[in-house]
């Protein structure tokens, strides 16, 4: 075979395997599409965001202050980025535009999600100067719960832990690596390096104290507020404090990979690099890479402090862990040198597992994307159900695995 016929072989074989993976990601895109028009039809209220389903199957939708309230205008934002229809940025505007004075909260972290999956995704389409001033505001009002003595920001308020044998003065989550995104755009839009520098030494704190030597994370490290010393290191929402809550290891996975992004800090790579090959070499994770809600779940030897109080069975998938994996999956392999090629294939294969399996029927479940979701087992809480989170991830993780395959 001479190489000029060789190169023909190839050429026309790359562009039927683009074609498919064209082909599926529109498929996908449409089924989107027509489950957020229904959404938007029920749901006439831009003051209530769409979170999840009630018992009835009918839409539990949250005020702005619940950390999810920033995603049903994200979707929507990713919507219009992928089809340019203008239909998507008038309703984008409008549910992102009802968030406008959460620039002033400060009374937990998750100004990041609220602001930057709403705000951030509008700015970057549409280059509003008011909405980057919302948003650097939001940065300010987030810095409010750094404390230089702890190095890093504070997550939630007093809480206890789950077996109620510690107190959570200033408890920080393995979450609160997603928020950091907000503070690195604030620094390089208004040119003050406090927002970066805040964002960096959170980072360098949870690199140091949220994993365990394999690279598996805790969920939650309680800080002591005078000394800033780690006075215990536990779980909120995993099956014990010793395993890896599967949602927890997936913020670490995104979170670290994007400060990589804004840093270029190599160990903030490997950081990210360690964490997804925990996650992707786990014992218990299923072979279509979607995982249960706690990677150690079906592990005997771990025994939660917590009482069961849920009738479902513990062996729940987590379908928004997956989607969150696969989306910072398609951004760290362009980063990973020869191991992209096996982060690109996981997290294809993720997003062709979640759209085989995992999607509910057009039509059904009051419209969201995607089933078997948990929230939070070791509360009862949103166990098996659709979760917007999941579908904002699942849609990033289309548009992401669309901007690979024009290269």
């Amino acid at each position: 075979m001479n190489r000029s016929f060789f190169l023909i072989l190839c050429t026309v074989a790359w562009m039927s395997c683009a074609a498919q993976e064209n082909k599926f990601i529109d498929e996908n895109i449409s089924f989107a599409k027509t489950q957020s028009l229904q959404i938007l039809k029920v749901s006439p209220d831009v003051t209530q965001y769409p979170r999840t389903t009630d018992k009835s199957g009918a839409i539990k939708y949250t005020d702005m202050y619940d950390w999810t309230s920033g995603f049903f205008a994200g979707n929507l934002w990713y919507l219009f980025d992928y089809s340019k229809d203008e239909y998507w940025k008038k309703e984008a505007v409008q549910w992102t535009e009802s968030l406008e004075s959460l620039k002033n909260f400060t009374k937990h972290h998750d100004l990041g999600f609220m602001m930057y999956c709403s705000y951030g995704n509008a700015y970057r389409l549409t280059h509003n100067a008011q909405y980057k001033e919302v948003l650097i505001k939001s940065a300010e009002s987030l810095c409010t719960r750094f404390n230089p003595k702890t190095a890093c920001i504070k997550s939630w308020n007093y809480r206890r832990s789950l077996d109620r044998k510690s107190e959570w003065f200033y408890p920080v989550i393995i979450d609160n690596m997603m928020n950091l995104e907000l503070l690195f755009f604030a620094s390089k839009e208004s040119g003050n390096p406090k927002y970066k520098n805040i964002a960096i030494t959170h980072a360098e704190t949870t690199l140091k104290n949220h994993f365990r030597p394999d690279f598996s994370t805790y969920h939650v490290v309680n800080y002591d507020t005078i000394t800033g010393a780690v006075l215990n290191r536990g779980a909120a929402q995993g099956y014990t404090d010793a395993s890896t809550w599967a949602r927890g290891q997936a913020w670490a996975i995104y979170g670290f990979t994007m400060v990589y992004r804004e840093t270029k800090k190599t160990e903030f790579l490997n950081a990210a690099m360690k964490a997804a090959d925990f996650y992707l070499n786990s014992k218990n994770l299923p072979n279509d890479l979607v995982p249960y809600w706690d990677l150690n779940v079906t592990d005997s030897t771990f025994k939660p402090a917590w009482k069961n109080i849920s009738k479902q069975s513990l062996l729940q998938r987590d379908a928004s862990a997956a989607a969150i994996i696969s989306s910072a999956l398609f951004e760290l392999c362009q980063y990973a040198g020869d191991k992209g090629i096996s982060y690109k294939k996981a997290a294809k294969t993720i997003l062709e597992s979640l759209s085989k399996s995992y999607r509910y029927s057009p039509g059904s479940n009051s419209f969201f994307l995607l089933k078997h979701n948990v929230g939070s087992f070791p509360n009862n809480d949103e166990i098996d159900v659709p979760l917007i989170y999941a579908d904002y991830y699942y849609l990033e993780a289309l548009l992401r695995f669309k901007s690979l395959s024009k290269n």
